[in-house]
């Protein structure tokens, strides 16, 4: 096909504002779709994006439509995930396109994505197509929707195109806006092969299969290629593109998206962001990869079975193929034994790859409790980044500690300012100011610690607003605080596994919490076990699990009461000495206590 017929387009929007529906109509007006294979969100494969009904991974598709003078065009379209914790993977598949169809949804407005999504866009100097979905529901406010995205988005009244994606309204103004307004690529067939790898996955019989968006060139079958960034050279075995399914086809032009496999066993050979050319006649220069993603949140993944560790590391590494958002490196800690500490984008991502690795690997795992990077500026002048609390220094050497600092936007109805209000209080948020974009919609603006919103920020969020509030952050630096690490203790014995940092005011009241739960979940004993939480040697909460006791005085009735004593002695001296060998096995249910995600937290 001419170039000139050629959309490499995203879909870009908010989380639940229609991207998937807009594109199962897409699907539908190609003809790639019938009655018989007709099912909601046919680019979600995996069943987790069907059990939570949210995009997680980009999916490309191929499909050809005709316009409505009949002329056939190509469109390379990129489905892309809408909640912060993926906005990495909104990066990738905008890097891959010429324009992107923003959504807005007609009953929700403008919200947090809405706007991040759409300086994504601007700053690949892309061509957005704004759509408003969703007009033909009850609660739908066209003309307040329209006013948002003119005053907070910046685009014009004229260019707003109003669609269904659920009835196919406006689908044709749609389709007809992508041909007229999204440039088509660049092409350059006779140039040197340079291709950008947006994406990969691996597969048991053909090794990597990796996603590419061809800059300039040509590449086919039987072409020797290799990795700019590794100089890893391989022959390839085959090319296609992306319909439902993958399709081979004999070669992939420039302007193009799809794929191509080489017989590439090692899954970190394939980089996110790296440039592909031949070997015979390679280019001058690499493409400008994407922006490198940071890693917000870090927890310890660590296998049940300590014999499962190798099998957890090919996992992770072929994970990261399509997930290059989140890093990985071995450590080891004296309960859990050898695993690996990770780094995710947010904890809607820490949660989704750990049900990945469950259901896609079949790794049985447990997760450490949640922890941002911090500074730990030491007496001699040094700073260090420490992930793990763990890592942290001796408490007599540290100076000052900082913790990261986000810019949390919060957009909600008015009504829920005073809850809201309360609860960003109750983390130790700083008010920075409040705006009214419409009568129905407030956004408050709040410099917060990170640390304050990872765990439970979001749903406790939800709770407040009846499921209207949302939240996008901006990682501003980090900030000196009051923090103390706490040791939990079993029999005086430190778990290194569940030590965590907070804030010095709340340090009491969470490692209560934290022992409440473990005395529920670890079994009683012969003896007494004695659960305590500690900064450096001051204990600062404590509990006791209560020893089973043997009735030794059954057997004794009447008689001499000196006889009872002696037995009751006897028994307390053999529950002393077993105290002293006696060791606690922490069963698995404890850590899961301690370690789950959804934690208790002071109102």
């Amino acid at each position: 096909m001419r170039n000139s017929k050629i959309r490499n387009f995203s879909i870009i929007a908010h989380i639940d504002h229609g991207k998937s529906t807009l594109a199962d109509r897409l699907l539908e007006k190609a003809g790639l779709v019938t009655e018989r294979n007709k099912k909601d969100q046919i680019l979600d494969d995996m069943s987790l994006e069907k059990e939570r009904g949210i995009t997680i991974r980009s999916h490309p598709v191929a499909i050809k439509i005709k316009d409505k003078k009949g002329d056939e065009y190509q469109f390379n379209l990129i489905d892309t995930p809408g909640h912060v914790d993926f906005n990495y993977e909104v990066s990738r598949s905008l890097k891959a396109c010429e324009g992107a169809v923003l959504l807005v949804d007609a009953s929700q407005g403008v919200e947090a994505q809405t706007i991040a999504n759409t300086y994504l866009a601007l700053e690949h100097n892309l061509t957005i197509v704004p759509a408003l979905n969703k007009i033909d529901i009850k609660g739908a406010d066209i003309e307040g929707t329209i006013k948002e995205i003119e005053e907070m988005v910046g685009l014009s009244r004229d260019e707003i195109l109003q669609i269904s994606a659920k009835l196919g309204t406006g689908i044709d103004d749609l389709i007809e806006a992508i041909i007229k307004k999204i440039p088509p690529p660049h092409v350059n067939n006779n140039a040197p092969l340079k291709a950008l790898v947006f994406d990969s996955h691996f597969d048991m019989y053909k090794g990597v299969v990796v996603y590419v968006r061809i800059m300039d060139g040509t590449i086919r079958i039987g072409d020797k290629i290799k990795f700019m960034s590794s100089e890893k050279e391989f022959q390839v075995e085959e090319v296609g593109v992306f319909k439902l399914k993958m399709e081979q086809c004999d070669e992939l032009t420039s302007g193009m998206v799809g794929y191509f496999t080489a017989i590439i066993r090692e899954p970190l050979d394939v980089l996110t962001g790296d440039t592909v050319t031949t070997v015979v006649n390679p280019t001058l220069a690499a493409i400008l990869g994407f922006r490198k993603n940071v890693p917000m949140v870090f927890a310890g993944l660590y296998p049940l079975n300590t014999n499962e560790f190798e099998s957890l590391k090919k996992s992770l590494e072929k994970l990261h193929l399509n997930d290059p958002a989140f890093t990985f490196e071995p450590e080891n800690s004296q309960a859990l034994g050898f695993g690996f500490r990770c780094g995710f984008s947010g904890l809607l991502h820490l949660e989704i790859t750990i049900e990945r690795l469950k259901r896609e690997f079949g790794q049985e795992l447990i997760a450490t409790v949640p922890n941002v990077i911090y500074e730990v500026v030491l007496r001699n002048g040094t700073v260090l980044q420490v992930d793990s609390p763990n890592k942290f220094p001796d408490p007599s050497k540290i100076e000052e500690i900082r913790e990261p600092i986000v810019d949390a936007s919060l957009m909600l109805p008015p009504e829920y300012i005073g809850n809201v209000m309360e609860l960003v209080k109750g983390r130790r948020g700083q008010f920075i100011d409040m705006v009214y974009p419409e009568s129905k919609r407030t956004i408050l603006r709040y410099k917060i610690p990170l640390q304050e919103i990872i765990v439970d920020f979001f749903d406790t969020l939800k709770s407040v607003t009846r499921g209207y509030g949302t939240l996008d952050y901006e990682f501003k630096g980090f900030k000196k605080a009051d923090l103390v690490k706490v040791d939990l203790l079993v029999n005086k014995e430190p778990v290194d596994a569940l030590s965590f940092i907070t804030h010095r005011d709340k340090a009491d009241y969470v490692g209560r919490q934290l022992l409440m739960r473990m005395r529920k979940v670890i079994p009683r004993q012969m003896f007494e076990v004695a659960l305590q939480a500690a900064i450096g040697s001051r204990i600062i909460a404590k509990e006791r699990i209560v020893a089973y006791r043997k009735d030794v005085l059954s057997k004794c009735y009447g008689g001499d009461v000196t006889r009872k004593r002696k037995l009751l002695e006897k028994q307390k001296l053999g529950k002393k000495k077993m105290k002293q060998i006696g060791r606690i096995q922490l069963p698995q249910e404890a850590f899961f206590s301690i370690l789950s995600v959804k934690s208790d937290r002071k109102k």
